[in-house]
């Protein structure tokens, strides 16, 4: 599901089951980041699908990257996972 800035930052405050995963690459990362994400780059194709295995399905995942295209993609791969509750903010 895609939200806006206010929308997702609600939604997550209020899920203390929730994790916010940031897939942008480690240098963006380093950067800055949101306080309490969990950093899995998007473009390590095999460590990006590895990590998603060892994920928790019944959790709530807020997704986000610099401008909505990685997290979008990464939403629907992780849909296709059998992930139920998981968040793309739109525009990064």
């Amino acid at each position: 599901m895609n939200l806006d800035q206010n929308n997702w930052l609600e939604k997550q405050k209020n899920n203390l089951n929730s994790i916010i995963l940031d897939v942008r690459t480690k240098e963006e990362f380093d950067e800055g980041h949101l306080l309490y994400s969990k950093n899995i780059d998007f473009y390590n194709t095999a460590n990006f699908v590895k990590f998603l295995h060892e994920l928790d399905k019944k959790k709530s995942y807020y997704v986000y990257c610099r401008s909505g295209k990685r997290s979008l993609a990464a939403c629907e791969i992780m849909t296709e996972l059998g992930f139920s509750s998981v968040f793309n903010l739109e525009s990064g």
